[in-house]
């Protein structure tokens, strides 16, 4: 069984400490062995961000929720290369386990993409890990699916014109691997242009079919069991 949970906390730009202290309340909040947060969750969706690195001191509020909780976090913000990272946080402390493959917009001019598919193994079920625009690109599901995946989760961050985007991508992977898709996506308000963000986080089934869905407020949160 993996009870999974995902996320849309209130999030501050630049704001790592009050960031991480949204995601420690929403990772109490949501009674799951896994939540997933949306992409750059940690620091906004600012192209300017400061790479954040794993063993920052601001971290341990969400580190200390995690370890009471015997939660993962997955959490996304810039990291070493730089790219757009996630970040694997529990109860040891916080690791860099995916760099976004697939950039979009002008995150090029930032950025470098990730080297390759991942799989993250959490008490047995292996997730596909993706970022974003990722998630809109067949061959990135493909690649992903061909390792070996019993859920891809993802982090997103999408405008509000753009809500039913998430729910139709998730709709094509999970009807062309046969596997549940989660996705966490941004709420409220951030940096480059996404004054308004869609929010929705949901989870979908392997045959495509809705399980839970979010609104569009911050501080929303949905969980589903997997047997």
């Amino acid at each position: 069984m993996l009870v999974l949970a995902v996320a849309q906390p209130r999030l501050e730009s630049f704001a790592v400490a009050a960031n991480a202290l949204a995601h420690a309340e929403a990772v109490r909040s949501a009674s799951a062995r896994v939540v997933v947060f949306p992409e750059m969750s940690l620091t906004g969706y600012e192209f300017t961000a400061p790479v954040l690195d794993p063993d920052d001191p601001r971290l341990a509020p969400l580190v200390a929720a995690c370890a009471e909780t015997g939660t993962l976090a997955l959490a996304g913000a810039p990291v070493d290369g730089p790219s757009i990272g996630m970040l694997a946080v529990d109860g040891d402390g916080a690791r860099v386990v995916y760099r976004k493959q697939y950039l979009g917009g002008g995150e090029g001019a930032v950025f470098v993409p990730g080297p390759e598919p991942v799989v993250l193994e959490v008490d047995g079920w292996r997730l596909g890990l993706a970022i974003c625009k990722d998630t809109g690109i067949p061959r990135h599901a493909a690649d992903t699916a061909a390792l070996g995946v019993d859920v891809y989760v993802a982090g997103v961050l999408e405008t509000a014109e753009d809500f039913d985007v998430p729910a139709e991508r998730a709709a094509r992977i999970a009807g062309a691997h046969g596997v549940p898709v989660a996705i966490a996506s941004f709420a409220g308000s951030s940096g480059e242009g996404f004054d308004r963000a869609a929010g929705g986080s949901g989870v979908w089934a392997a045959d495509g079919s809705l399980l839970a869905r979010a609104g569009t407020g911050t501080g929303e949160i949905v969980q589903v069991t997997f047997d």
